[in-house]
């Protein structure tokens, strides 16, 4: 018997309970969502632990604690709890990352023993479209790329993840981890690319996280030759047409706020701010 407010992690049979939980924000949770339909709540195959928050005996609050630690639906006691089984299991994430209320939260608390953060991005604008823009006519040149061509765009990959996070992919492990993600976003036919007319990326981009009822773009890249010129709305475009025709009815991405041509593309193509998130990176 569970007590009055408790936290535990969760089990395969609280699968469903968890479901209910995610699917009450399906944009914002989409990330954890997508993993947890695919493998359940088994911490091998999901790659962490699902941790649980519970009011009067219903499941209420999340917490996904792997590679990323991400509340999840967390209200602040919720949050408090989390930080404590956080603080007791020691860190083994490489970011915090979700809804920047609650992640300011976790974070407040776990900084005096985690600390200092890498670098903290404390306002991450989450976006959505759940149209084609009318006035900005997709680039016919954007298409997946095929499982041939790993080599093409594998460069592309790294350097966006090297700017973006600040850290190769590549170190560590020498990228496996990393060229095995890549490896199966073209496999399942959600990396997608323009190439110049020598085989060279100049724009790329994929569908991450993927449920019924939402998706994620990640990965957004501009080869720097061509940032400027206008490549990024038409491509982008084109990457949410095959988004809403392909995989799901609401498209969503999460940008720095300090990314202001980004951020003014992504409003061209008809994406709206409908909340944000924050990371912590390590």
């Amino acid at each position: 018997m569970l007590t009055q407010t408790t936290s535990r992690v969760l089990e395969p049979s609280d699968l469903d309970a968890a479901l209910a939980v995610l699917d009450r924000e399906p944009v914002t949770n989409a990330f954890v969502t997508s993993r947890v339909q695919v493998a359940g709540l088994d911490p091998w195959r999901l790659g962490g632990e699902m941790w649980g928050w519970y009011e009067d005996g219903m499941l209420t609050s999340l917490c996904y604690a792997g590679a990323n630690l991400v509340p999840i639906c967390a209200t602040p006691r919720a949050v408090r709890a989390f930080a404590d089984r956080a603080r007791r299991a020691g860190r083994r994430c490489s970011s915090i990352v979700g809804s920047a209320e609650a992640t300011a939260q976790l974070w407040r608390l776990l900084e005096p023993s985690w600390g200092p953060a890498r670098e903290v991005r404390a306002r991450q604008p989450l976006m959505v479209a759940d149209r084609m823009p009318t006035d900005i006519a997709p680039d016919p040149y954007v298409r997946r790329i095929r499982k041939d061509e790993m080599d093409t765009i594998m460069p592309a990959c790294v350097a966006m993840f090297t700017e973006e996070v600040g850290v190769s992919p590549l170190a560590g492990d020498g990228g496996l981890l990393y060229q095995a993600r890549v490896a199966e976003l073209v496999g399942s036919g959600r990396s997608f690319a323009r190439l110049d007319e020598y085989g060279k990326v100049v724009f790329k981009a994929e569908i991450g996280a993927a449920t019924p009822k939402a998706c994620q773009i990640q990965g957004v890249w501009v080869a720097p030759e061509y940032r400027g010129m206008g490549v990024a709305a038409p491509a982008m475009a084109s990457v949410l047409r095959y988004a809403l025709a392909d995989v799901s009815p609401m498209v969503s991405l999460y940008v720095n706020d300090f990314n202001t041509p980004a951020r003014r593309a992504y409003l061209r193509v008809g994406f709206q701010e409908v909340g944000a998130f924050m990371s912590v990176l390590f």
